[in-house]
């Protein structure tokens, strides 16, 4: 089986990463954080007509009818330049909340008891497979309150959101409680596979931004002169860059392997590796630029807070820890194997 990209999907990535550099560069980008992560809309309604929104939506529904492998891609992409915004539930309610598919509809989500972003410009609010929208949603950010993000491209707010959306509305609509249990179990696998899907794409940001500051740290390391040779040339310097791409060429298999399987312990695994490569290298980005690494000039403190955002988000640490350690415990044994049935551990100090 092939697991290289296809022609269709460099292009694809390759022309999504023209349209940022010219919709989102630099210049923009620190235009952003100036005005404190406010979204701006022709940006959305620019992403929106590019596809990006409505990727995955069938055709016939004014989709361009691909798959999660290349939505992987693009928010790769995404994660590269830190396009800040609720991207991913955005991109999921596309189908669901009119406007969203086209870039009119600013879509954010509730993810557990975590702050919410961007809650102030949304136009709904995913809270599992179904939107707080009207006067619901009006209700919902009247209760919530702002609080300060260690990431300036993503205003919080805390929102009481436990009792949110309890019930899903299918059941209601179905008479009969044989129908409202089969509408409410229909409803619970939505919103699971909706959890999985987001987790995965914001791994794939992950995976960008990880990508992102490897470069920027080999580039920085070439160019920086220290006792008359570039600091790249040292050993120290050589062994982080080294390290950075270890993380990252791992992480990149685990999420494009999870793309195409839809597999939730795949996933966790690939959210596991992609935070970690996308936070450690942030951090050995910033050692490798050295003092100027943690001045507000700088973007490589940018990459880190984005990073540590994104890691307590959508199947955080433990949750993707628990999930996978639960799945290696009902993988059965390869035959022959210490573990399998009827063959003991060997005993200690019978090496051989």
């Amino acid at each position: 089986m092939d697991f290289q990209l296809s022609d269709d999907q460099r292009a694809l990535r390759s022309g999504m990463r023209d349209l940022l550099d010219a919709v989102f560069d630099r210049d923009r980008m620190r235009a952003a954080v100036e005005r404190g992560g406010t979204l701006d809309r022709s940006l959305w309604r620019e992403l929106g007509a590019a596809g990006f929104f409505a990727l995955r939506l069938p055709e016939e529904a004014g989709g361009v009818g691909l798959g999660l492998p290349e939505a992987v891609l693009l928010f790769e992409e995404a994660g590269r330049t830190l396009l800040p915004g609720p991207l991913v539930a955005t991109h999921l309610a596309a189908g669901l909340v009119k406007g969203a598919a086209e870039g009119e509809a600013v879509v954010t989500a509730v993810d557990g008891d975590l702050p919410v972003a961007h809650l102030a410009e949304a136009d709904a609010v995913l809270v599992g497979a179904d939107a707080l929208v009207g006067e619901q949603l009006r209700a919902f950010v009247a209760a919530a309150r702002p609080v300060r993000s260690m990431d300036p491209l993503t205003p919080l707010h805390r929102t009481g959101a436990a009792g949110v959306g309890a019930g899903p509305a299918g059941a209601r609509a179905v008479a009969g409680p044989a129908g409202a249990r089969a509408a409410t179990e229909r409803t619970t696998a939505h919103a699971e596979r909706i959890r999985f899907e987001a987790a995965l794409l914001t791994a794939a940001e992950q995976l960008g931004s990880a990508a992102r500051t490897t470069e920027t740290a080999v580039q920085h390391a070439g160019d920086r002169e220290q006792f008359g040779s570039p600091i790249g040339s040292f050993q120290a310097v050589k062994h982080l860059c080294a390290d950075m791409l270890a993380r990252t060429e791992p992480a990149r298999a685990a999420v494009y392997a999870a793309a195409v399987t839809g597999d939730p312990v795949e996933i966790a695994a690939a959210k596991l590796l992609a935070d970690e490569a996308a936070v450690r290298n942030a951090r050995d980005c910033l050692q490798i630029h050295g003092g100027m690494g943690f001045t507000w000039e700088a973007d490589v403190h940018l990459h880190l807070k984005r990073a540590w955002l994104r890691s307590a988000a959508r199947l955080g640490g433990a949750a993707a820890e628990e999930l996978l350690a639960a799945g290696l415990g009902a993988a059965r044994p390869y035959p022959g194997s210490s573990a399998a049935p009827g063959r003991g551990a060997p005993e200690a100090g019978g090496g051989g």
